[in-house]
């Protein structure tokens, strides 16, 4: 992401399903594992800028000591232990017009099945499958309600039919045929 990538994101913005604000901080996992898991389970992924004042949208920047703790390799590991599967994500480093310096933590969707917590923390708990709703408030929280969960488990299954037609594996697209053949004369 460059700079004028970021200022197209930030102009106008407001929290969305994809696309989260959190304030100049350093990197803590406990504020940020179940924004990235929740992020994992929808249909494109999404984007936290740290740098934003959540409530006001000021724009704040980080640091060079802030920035500095937002190691990727440190992020991915100690992210790992809370998903399962795992959780790709990219950590980009994004000056503003302004100057401001922005970390932008891209997260990518799931491959084929729903991420869920597979370990306790501080905000998160094992077993849970957390999500952002298009429909409510954007926040990350658990699932709670059959329309949430029926929208990633269809999407977890429009990537599993991927998967078994790229080994050869098809549904037919007409079952009458075979429909009439069985049922003979009748």
């Amino acid at each position: 992401m460059n700079t004028a990538e970021l200022e197209n994101l930030l102009s106008g913005a407001v929290e969305t399903d994809s696309l989260e604000f959190k304030q100049a901080m350093a990197w803590n996992r406990n504020v940020f594992v179940k924004d990235i898991l929740a992020m994992a389970n929808i249909v494109d992924g999404g984007r936290i800028v740290v740098g934003i004042e959540d409530e006001t949208l000021v724009r704040q920047g980080l640091s060079a000591e802030e920035v500095a703790t937002f190691d990727f390799q440190t992020m991915r590991d100690q992210i790992a232990p809370f998903a399962d599967p795992r959780v790709v994500f990219r950590v980009e480093l994004v000056v503003d017009s302004g100057g401001l310096t922005f970390v932008v933590i891209e997260i990518e969707p799931f491959d084929d099945v729903p991420i869920i917590c597979k370990r306790d923390g501080a905000d998160v708990n094992a077993g849970e499958i957390y999500y952002r709703s298009r429909v409510r408030r954007p926040q990350s929280a658990r699932i709670d309600n059959s329309a949430d969960m029926r929208e990633v488990l269809e999407r977890s299954a429009a990537h599993l039919m991927g998967r078994f037609r790229m080994l050869g594996f098809d549904a037919p697209d007409d079952d009458q045929a075979q429909f009439d053949e069985e049922l003979g004369e009748l």
